[in-house]
């Protein structure tokens, strides 16, 4: 782990686009809130901005993740990087005309030691999503070095994609503290999901720490009882 980063924190990053990488992550920030742990959140590049008629933007990921911590953090802050079309962060930049500075993606986690407890950090996309002209999600990953929590969909095709993730995972050295199932759409086969995480577990190596179910607010399951889990102690492993 680099130093100069924050001491602490978890690395959220996904199977995938849209399996619900800032849901979980809101879930654990309010999770670590609630336990009295003091919580920063970092997503080191942000695409796809929401425009309004008045022509201002935001982005829903940031005030998702703000909206979960004890202090009001700026846009800067908790996303140093921002560009405006739905696409991968070097896509989206260059579009502007822009490059994503990978520096200052890693730097920007630098800034939250010793004003949080445990740093939360979003990714991207999935691990080799690109995040900018020469590196990946990974590398960012790498050079933070935090454990993973890794967001998986709960439905067909998730064991796949999930055991592809943890073996990129693997192969670069990254820590992964374990696998979070999510029901990311009503139309994912919830059925499948416990079978799903015996599979994972089994074939991949880590532990599934839990399912979420579409629309509740109960947090994560397994085998149909709520679990707790200990995300402080995660981010110290």
């Amino acid at each position: 782990m680099n130093s100069d980063v924050v001491t602490h924190g978890l690395f959220v990053t996904g199977t995938d686009t849209a399996v619900g990488k800032t849901h979980v992550a809101v879930r654990i920030l309010r999770e670590l809130s609630a336990r009295g742990t003091k919580a920063g959140a970092y997503k080191p590049v942000c695409s796809g901005a929401i425009q309004e008629p008045d022509k201002t933007v935001r982005w829903d990921d940031i005030e998702r993740l703000r909206g979960a911590l004890d202090e009001t953090w700026s846009d800067d802050k908790i996303s140093p990087q921002r560009f405006l079309a739905p696409l991968a962060p070097p896509l989206a930049a260059r579009l502007e005309g822009r490059e994503v500075d990978f520096r200052k993606a890693v730097e920007g986690a630098r800034w939250w030691s010793g004003r949080v407890d445990l740093l939360l950090v979003e990714g991207a996309g999935g691990l080799l999503a690109p995040v900018s002209s020469g590196e990946f999600i990974a590398d960012l990953a790498r050079e933070i070095g935090f454990p993973l929590v890794i967001v998986a969909r709960c439905g067909l095709g998730t064991i796949n994609h999930t055991l592809l993730t943890i073996e990129a995972a693997k192969h670069r050295g990254l820590m992964i503290a374990g696998v979070v199932l999510n029901q990311s759409h009503p139309g994912d086969d919830y059925s499948l999901a416990e079978s799903n995480a015996a599979e994972i577990e089994s074939r991949g190596g880590c532990p599934v720490l839990g399912v979420m179910k579409w629309g509740e607010s109960d947090g994560l399951q397994r085998h149909g009882s709520p679990v707790t889990i200990a995300w402080a102690e995660l981010a110290r492993f």
